[in-house]
């Protein structure tokens, strides 16, 4: 490979010239001794460079030709390399195939040797082919092709050319052309042949058409005789027309619309007439709204006092009643019953509804005087903290609930022993060591009693009075000390009289009452079929739940179950006061209701508008001014019971004490209802649970609201460990033990707990209540479909919607509010109402199966 190498290496001849190391002097050695037949090349007279030069050129000319012969052996070794190489060989010329050594022809074919090789003749008679390929064919010879045509072998067979001229067909077969397959006549017009030219022959154009049937256009029906209605377009078609249907609110010939091929007048054209969908009930204008009947529609124009909303339809204007009664813009135009109509100021404003003012605390006084000579025009005396029933012991102008002193006698309310009554003296003598109630204030002053109790509210307290409800028999008589019953009937013997018995049938002179059910355990069943808080045994309509216990005429059988509730002899169908007897159904003014309860439906001598119940005539305003306690942790006494303290004439309550769980309910008993109230915690100290209950049927079932202000574990571990989250929770309470431990945890801890309570929805936004803000709420009960609906408002702006729950587990109960470990809660402005119908806003959301068991109530 290195020689390779330098036997390729080119030479480099440049600069030959010049005296350089590789041609040095010394190289070749000037002689000078002379040899015979040399040529004297160096004289001593000669140039010394010359010689030089010349010596130089001689090596370099021996040098070239080292290298030319070099290059000549190796050319000679390509050359060599070449001629010897296998691929460069000529091949051999292939031998010449013959028809001897090989015939390659079908059998009977003749095979020719020719200077391109081997060729066969034409293939056999009844043969087609190569020559070398044959198969049975047809030749020309033959004569397979239609007389005159042209036809020409080929390796297929036979081919014949086209056909002679007026004929057509494949050259074999040949047959005279059908010009009617031309199209030459119009489309649709039928094409005859003829012997004669052109051979052809177009008849009539067709229906809708004119021309001469080789060429035919369309006649326009629309333009020429109209026989579509004018409100209709008309589309000309070839051939014919077409009308379209008529509009929408109209009807007549034709008026689904019409198609011919042509106009017959057997037909008539189109009419297209109005419907007055008004007159025929098919006009869907829902509730408040009248109908108008227009030009192929109708329009449904709100009745006076109603303005239209995309979502409901006919709304009442806001401060607008149907009666044309003008409110105030912050007000609610409500029906109260018959023609009547009163205004109501929204959350968050009070007044008398055609008055309203900014109501910051919520207890339904307005934070400044409205100016008018109303006594809901008049501002609150604690603009800051809820006082319903504006109570000022000094009359001062500073409401109780927010005066330090309040009764203005130099003592501060905490710790003056009357502090709604003037006493600097500070005086108790009660002898039993004091009650904390001064003299002045104090029902009993010589006999202590810190509850106060007063039954027949004569002044003079339970505790010292011989007489405590007031019915002419001594409390040491009297078989009922606290309820008034003169006849002192006692008809099972035990010493109770009936009134105050709670099991007046069964003699139980204990009174035991472990449910809190206001049914004794001797003879409580618990068995409710119709499941309204009322046993059988004492329902008066077991199969149909009731729990007001409703019987207006007596019969033992409840209103709701009895074809006639008033026994006037008129069904509650038919009859136009269902609840108040009147045989001769009298009604001067033909509205459907009779002269007798027209303005009062129960005849309980409120008026319908203010009326909490117009169909019950137990129940017209909201009172807790007597309820039960209700002690839900009955067990140890590491806290106390609730202490409940009731003003505005029993319509708002007051908690004082940091307790066990406990309610106060009150004894009036629902089935459809709607509750509602102010909630404030008046102080910083604690952060636990309050709210209020509905459907309240015994220590074991009743429903829940409950609001927690912050998370917390309750402090006690057993029987369990219950977490409580900040927020509204809805519970329903079915507990299997009742008050205990264990109901105790279940009502602290956020969740289900199995066979104690059922967590049916929470507030997702997990916020807890602040202390001295005022909270209103508005539940919605409708336990015949199983409606649940809470909302709360701070101020006048909705804070929480529950929206729709269902749950038919409690169909009805008792009222009533709850504290758990918190104290100084005021429910202010408490306000009950019966009420089975259902808001036409939250009706649109029912599902249609209850839709049909409930009614719209419009007055909401």
């Amino acid at each position: 490979m290195v020689l390779a190498m330098k036997k390729n290496k080119k030479r480099d001849v440049r600069n030959w010239y010049r005296g350089n190391e590789k041609y040095r002097e010394d190289r070749f050695e000037v002689r000078n001794s002379n040899t015979r037949g040399d040529i004297p090349i160096l004289h001593g007279d000669c140039d010394e460079n010359l010689a030089k030069s010349l010596n130089e050129l001689i090596a370099m000319v021996r040098e070239l030709r080292e290298e030319v012969k070099r290059q000549r052996e190796e050319i000679q070794h390509l050359r060599s390399l070449i001629e010897n190489c296998a691929g460069c060989q000529k091949s051999p010329e292939p031998l010449r195939e013959s028809c001897q050594q090989y015939n390659p022809c079908f059998p009977g074919v003749h095979c020719y040797d020719t200077q391109t090789g081997i060729r066969c003749g034409s293939c056999p008679r009844g043969y087609v082919g190569d020559g070398i390929n044959c198969k049975p064919g047809v030749t020309c010879a033959e004569r397979p092709c239609f007389s005159d045509v042209a036809c020409h072998d080929t390796v297929e067979g036979a081919q014949c050319g086209p056909c002679p001229e007026r004929y057509e067909g494949d050259g074999k077969t040949c047959h005279m052309k059908n010009l009617c397959n031309e199209h030459l006549c119009a489309a649709g017009v039928q094409c005859t042949m003829i012997e004669q030219p052109p051979y052809y022959k177009c008849g009539a154009c067709p229906v809708g058409f004119g021309g001469n049937g080789t060429v035919c256009h369309d006649i326009d029906e629309c333009d020429l005789i109209e026989p579509c209605d004018v409100r209709v377009r008309c589309t000309n078609l070839s051939p014919g027309f077409r009308c379209e249907p008529c509009p929408p609110g109209f009807t007549g010939l034709h008026s689904g619309g019409l198609y011919a091929a042509t106009f017959d007048y057997a037909l008539q054209r189109q009419r297209c007439n109005d419907i007055d969908e008004c007159a025929d009930g098919s006009a869907r204008c829902g509730p408040n709204s009248i109908c108008i009947n227009l030009e192929g529609s109708y329009e449904c124009q709100c009745s006076r006092g109603f303005i239209r909303n995309s979502t409901y339809g006919c709304i009442a204007v806001e401060g607008m009643c149907l009666d044309g009664t003008i409110c105030d813009k912050n007000a609610i135009c409500k029906h109260a019953g018959g023609n009547t109509y009163k205004c109501k100021c929204k959350v968050g404003w009070a007044g008398n509804g055609f008055h309203c003012g900014l109501d910051r605390d919520l207890d339904g006084w307005a934070d400044f005087d409205l100016g008018c000579t109303d006594s809901k025009c008049r501002q609150d005396n604690c603009v800051y903290v809820p006082n319903s029933g504006q109570e000022d012991a000094d009359k001062d102008g500073i409401g109780d609930a927010c005066d330090p002193d309040a009764d203005n006698d130099g003592v501060l309310n905490s710790p003056d022993n009357c502090p709604l009554v003037h006493n600097p003296d500070q005086l108790d003598t009660d002898k039993e060591g004091g009650d904390k109630q001064g003299d002045a204030c104090d029902n009993c002053p010589t006999v202590a009693n810190i509850d106060q109790h007063d039954v027949d509210r004569d002044g003079i307290g339970d505790a010292c009075d011989p007489d405590i409800d007031n019915d002419g028999i001594l409390n040491e008589r009297d078989n009922c000390p606290r309820k008034s019953n003169t006849n002192q009937l006692d008809t099972d013997g035990d010493g109770i009289g009936n009134v105050c018995d709670n099991c007046p049938a069964v003699a139980n002179v204990n009174q035991m009452d472990s449910d809190n059910d206001l049914i004794g355990d001797a003879c409580d069943s618990d068995i409710d079929r119709d499941r309204d808080g009322i046993q059988d045994s004492q329902d008066n309509c077991p199969k149909l739940a009731n729990s007001d216990q409703l019987d207006t005429d007596g019969d033992g059988r409840g209103d709701l179950c009895d074809p006639d509730a008033d026994n006037d002899g008129i069904l509650n169908a038919d009859d136009n006061c269902p609840i108040v007897p009147n045989p001769d159904q009298t009604d001067a003014n033909n509205d459907g209701v009779g002269d007798i309860c027209e303005e009062d439906f129960d005849l309980d001598l409120i008026p319908n508008y203010l009326d909490n119940c117009p169909n019950n005539s137990k129940i017209f305003s909201t009172d807790f001014r007597t309820y039960q306690t209700v002690v839900l942790d009955p067990e140890g006494d590491s806290q106390i019971d609730p202490n409940w303290v009731i003003y505005n004439k029993g319509a708002e309550i007051v908690q004082t004490q940091n307790s066990d769980p406990g309610l106060a309910v009150g004894y009036d008993a629902f089935g459809g209802v709607d509750f509602e109230g102010t909630f404030f915690v008046d102080t910083e100290i604690d952060d636990d649970y309050v709210g209020f209950v509905f459907s309240y049927q015994d220590n074991h079932k009743f429903y829940a609201v409950m609001w927690k202000k912050n998370i917390q574990t309750y402090w006690q571990a057993t029987p369990f460990r219950a977490s409580a989250e900040p927020g509204i929770q809805i519970k329903l309470i079915d507990s299997s033990t009742g008050p205990g431990q264990m109901l105790r945890n279940s009502l602290w801890h956020t969740g289900d707990t199995k066979d104690q309570v059922k967590l049916l929805w929470k507030d997702p936004r997990n916020v807890g209540w602040k202390e001295r803000t005022a909270y209103r709420w508005l539940l919605l009960h409708r336990p015949k479909v199983g409606l649940i609906r809470l909302r709360i408002f701070d101020g006048e702006k909705m804070v929480a919607d529950s929206g729709n729950i269902y749950d038919s587990t409690l169909k009805g109960g008792r009222l009533g509010v709850f504290c758990f470990s918190q104290e100084m809660i005021i429910w202010s402005d408490l306000v009950y109402r019966c009420n089975d119908n259902v808001p036409e806003a939250i009706y649109k959301e029912l599902p249609p199966r209850l839709q049909k068991d409930v009614q719209v109530d419009y007055k909401t």
